[in-house]
């Protein structure tokens, strides 16, 4: 296998990548959970704390995924195998391939049910469905919503369906051309509502809650929040950027494509937090209910506001597609899989997946209402598949990719493929080989409740495990000397 191998298409150009990607990256919990952590954990000292974050796990190890799908041209299995047998190891490696093929599907079989809301919310605003005087009124219609599950199955199976009627159609007149007026209509979408909001008495309370420079609120709760989300935002360790990479042109330079994918998520991320507290604010809200901030305290915010209804409309329309284009990357994986190795053809195998798919969140639907009290060890199956995958498989996959380009490959086996100068690739590989996988047990330990990390109390510690582990690696493996001197 070489770096040349070429898969069945691949994206038109570098902004179908980017525009994919980004919608990846940017999904429902991105539009309320990044703007309230940035105003509640210090404004712009956060930002500045969580772009550091950023470019110390999530990009390094993105680059890492997109690397690996390029080179490998084929689904996490595939292209995990052939990189690795590449370099002379065992096909064994694989196995974090299947991991992140199959957490992307287990996200995604929740996922599609938290979507279904967006649907349904911006179905019940065109028809007046929402209509309250109160907070509780409004959670009395979230609740009502979620007690029927003939409702909630509705829209959900309408996301299902969606998705893989998009995924059907291919790489470039299916994903590429939905995402070419989704994302620049999600962004043309939240410019509107912004202007919304400077007129609605509140932006000034937004741009302070939002970017004000407040180190003392920056606790280490904080700082883990930004390590966290740094490195779930951008999709990784769900197979859904490694199977986007491998469809990736070989011009196409990987280290700036990531870069645009990552300052694209935390703009959008930031414009969100920009349109939706200046009508929290201006209704004297509290912008700190996490998803009852949208589907509890916006509707009724949207219903005491000039055009309200209109403006409403618009927001959840936006939702809905930032939910569809997440749903669209996690499921890619499975169907590139089933194309590359069962001999299938795309339109069958993205709706074969939809059907298992439908069966799976059909469960996480009904831990909603016939099925809440269907519980093991505390947990429902919804419950179940978002502590699985968040807490275990993502942590456990972001750490096995880090540590198989980092040691495992031949050390020259991305420089090619990355084409970045010998000082920034020292830089990546510094990250990938130490810096991010150290960050990534920290979230993992974090994670699970194993030990309370403080960053205040234990920089010493993490400092000095830092630098044990450079000492060792390169003693043991020596590369960033050599990448150093290559020329």
């Amino acid at each position: 296998m070489t770096s040349s191998r070429q898969p069945r298409t691949q994206w038109l150009g570098r902004w179908g990548f980017m525009l994919a990607a980004t919608g990846s990256a940017v999904g429902l919990g991105n539009i309320w959970k990044f703007p309230y952590m940035t105003g509640e954990f210090g404004g712009g000292a956060f930002v500045l704390v969580y772009l550091t974050c950023i470019f110390a796990v999530g990009v390094p190890v993105m680059m890492v995924e997109i690397a690996f799908g390029r080179r490998g041209r084929g689904s996490p299995v595939d292209a995990i195998r052939r990189v690795v047998n590449e370099s002379g190891r065992s096909s064994a490696w694989s196995l974090i391939g299947w991991m992140a093929m199959l957490c992307g599907f287990m996200i995604l079989s929740f996922y599609v049910v938290v979507a279904g809301w967006s649907f349904s919310y911006l179905w019940k605003m065109l028809t007046g469905g929402l209509a309250g005087s109160s907070v509780d009124e409004m959670a009395a219609v979230f609740g009502a919503n979620n007690a029927n599950p003939l409702n909630l199955g509705f829209w959900s199976t309408l996301v299902t369906l969606a998705t893989m009627l998009i995924v059907g159609k291919g790489v470039q007149q299916g994903i590429e051309k939905s995402v070419s007026w989704m994302m620049p209509g999600l962004v043309i979408m939240l410019v509107v509502l912004i202007g919304f909001g400077i007129f609605s008495g509140g932006f000034g309370a937004a741009v302070n809650f939002l970017f004000s420079f407040n180190a003392g609120s920056l606790s280490s709760e904080g700082l883990l929040a930004a390590l966290g989300h740094a490195f779930f935002t951008l999709s990784l360790a769900s197979g859904a950027i490694l199977t986007y990479g491998s469809y990736l042109p070989k011009d196409a330079s990987i280290g700036r494509t990531t870069v645009s994918v990552a300052v694209a998520d935390t703009v959008v991320a930031l414009m969100a937090g920009l349109a939706i507290f200046p009508v929290i604010f201006a209704n004297g809200m509290n912008p700190g209910e996490g998803p009852g901030l949208i589907f509890m305290s916006l509707p009724l915010a949207f219903q005491a506001m000039p055009l309200g209804t209109l403006f409403g409309i618009l927001f959840f329309l936006m939702l809905s597609m930032a939910a569809l284009t997440s749903s669209i990357s996690m499921v890619e994986a499975t169907v590139s899989w089933l194309c590359d190795n069962k001999g299938i053809s795309r339109p069958a195998a993205a709706w074969g997946t939809g059907i298992v798919l439908w069966l799976i969140s059909t469960l996480a639907m009904l831990s909603f209402n016939l099925g809440a009290d269907w519980t093991l060890a505390g947990k429902n199956f919804f419950d179940w598949l978002d502590y699985l995958t968040s807490r275990w498989m993502m942590p456990l996959g972001g750490l096995g990719t880090v540590v198989v380009a980092g040691f495992v490959l031949k050390s020259d086996t991305f420089r090619d493929e990355l084409g970045l100068a010998p000082l920034p690739y020292a830089l990546w590989l510094t990250m990938v080989r130490y810096v991010s996988p150290l960050g990534i047990v920290v979230i993992f330990v974090d994670a699970l409740g194993v030990y309370q990390v403080s960053f205040a109390d234990h920089w010493p510690w993490l400092l000095g495990i830092l630098v044990a582990m450079t000492a060792l690696g390169e003693t043991l493996s020596p590369r960033l000397r050599t990448a150093l001197s290559a020329g």
